[in-house]
C-alpha cells in the first residue's frame, strides 16, 4: 500500500490551489479509472484531491438553448436526463453503451472524457509503452495490435481513446469548459484530446491544475435526428472495436447539417470532417453517403492486425448515417 493525501475540495479555486499542477496530484470523481489504475501501479499519486463535493452535478439549459453538462454529473443522470434524451438521443444512446450499469450510478462526465486507454501494454508495468514511459516504446506496434488505431497514429503509440460519450460529443459539436490557476477557459471537444505524436504522455490539451467544470453542448437544428452505433466483442460491458455517432438533417432530400464521429479507431474520438465536407448541402443518398464514408476513411492505415477495422467502420457509418437519412 502506497499512502497519499486526500484533500476534500470545497470548491474549484481550492481544489485547483491543492493540485498546484504537480505531476503527482490528481483530481479524484469517481474513480472508475484512476483507483483501477492505482491498483495495477501505472497512477500513483501522492496527492489525491477529491472534487465530488463541487457545485458540479448539475445539467442546465442556458437562455441560448445549450445545454451545460457539469463535471460531475454521473453517466446514469445524464443519460436518463430528459433533455438529453429529447434533444440528444445519440448521447444518451452512448452512454448506455459503455461499462455496467453499476459503473454508470459512480463514473463522471468529466471522468469519462480523462478515462485513459486499456490497451494491454500501457497497463502493464512490464511492457514498454511511451504513453506510460516516454522513450520506453510502444509494445503494440509490432505486438499484439488488433484493437489498436487505423487513423491519427505514430511510431510512438497505436493505442485508442476508450470512451463512448467522448465519440457522441464529438459529433454534437461539444465544447468543454475548464477552470485551473490561471483562470478559465474553453476549447472544443474535437481539439481536447490530442493525437499521439511524439509525445504520447501528453493525452489532452489541460494545463498543470486545470480541472473540467462542464461540457456544453449547442443546440441542434429543428429537425435535426441523431444515433450511436457501437461493435464490440461481447454485447456488453466491452470496449468498442468501432462505433459511430452522428446527428444529421435532410430537408427536401439535401443534407442541411451533418455531424459525424468513429470511435475506436483513433488516439482520441475521430471527426470525420471528409465525410460531412463530402455530404453537406449534396443530395441524401445512399451512393452519396458511401461515397463520402470512403473518402474519410482513405487515411486509414491498418496495422498487421486490425485491418478489419476500416471495414467494420465503414459498414457501421454507411448503416448508420442511412438509418438517419430515412428518418429525417
Amino acid at each position: 500500500m502506497k499512502p497519499l493525501n486526500y484533500v476534500r475540495a470545497r470548491s474549484v479555486e481550492e481544489a485547483a490551489a491543492a493540485h498546484a499542477g504537480r505531476p503527482d496530484a490528481k483530481y479524484l470523481g469517481g474513480g472508475t479509472n484512476l483507483v483501477d489504475l492505482m491498483k495495477l501501479g501505472v497512477e500513483r499519486p501522492e496527492v489525491l484531491i477529491d472534487i465530488t463535493r463541487l457545485p458540479l452535478a448539475q445539467v442546465e439549459e442556458l437562455p441560448d438553448g445549450t445545454l451545460r453538462i457539469g463535471a460531475t454529473v454521473r453517466n446514469t443522470d445524464l443519460a436518463v436526463h430528459p433533455l438529453v434524451r429529447e434533444r440528444y438521443p445519440v448521447l444518451s444512446q452512448a452512454v448506455l453503451s459503455g461499462a455496467s450499469g453499476q459503473l454508470r450510478n459512480v463514473a463522471t462526465t468529466a471522468g469519462n472524457l480523462l478515462q485513459r486507454t486499456r490497451c494491454a501494454y500501457f497497463q502493464d508495468l512490464g511492457k514498454p509503452c511511451n504513453k506510460r514511459v516516454p522513450g520506453s516504446g510502444c509494445g503494440a506496434l509490432d505486438g499484439v495490435n488488433r484493437d489498436h488505431a487505423v487513423l491519427g497514429h505514430s511510431p510512438h503509440c497505436v493505442a485508442t481513446h476508450p470512451s463512448d460519450l467522448a465519440v457522441a460529443l464529438a459529433a454534437l459539436d461539444a465544447v468543454v469548459e475548464m477552470a485551473g490557476p490561471g483562470g478559465g477557459r474553453t476549447v472544443e471537444l474535437t481539439e481536447f484530446h490530442r493525437l499521439p505524436e511524439d509525445t504520447p504522455d501528453q493525452e489532452t490539451v489541460l494545463r498543470p491544475g486545470e480541472l473540467i467544470t462542464s461540457v456544453l453542448l449547442p443546440a441542434l437544428p429543428d429537425g435535426t435526428v441523431s444515433r450511436y452505433r457501437k461493435a464490440r466483442d461481447r454485447a456488453s460491458f466491452a470496449f468498442a472495436l468501432a462505433s459511430v455517432a452522428a446527428a444529421v438533417k435532410v430537408e427536401r432530400g439535401v443534407v442541411r447539417h451533418i455531424g459525424v464521429a468513429f470511435g475506436g479507431v483513433a488516439h482520441r474520438p475521430w471527426r470525420a470532417r471528409r465525410t460531412e465536407a463530402a455530404l453537406l448541402g449534396g443530395p441524401a443518398t445512399d451512393e452519396a453517403v458511401a461515397r463520402a464514408v470512403d473518402e474519410e476513411l482513405a487515411a486509414a492505415v491498418p496495422l498487421r492486425d486490425n485491418a478489419y477495422k476500416v471495414t467494420l467502420a465503414r459498414d457501421l457509418a454507411r448503416e448508420v448515417l442511412g438509418s438517419l437519412i430515412a428518418r429525417s
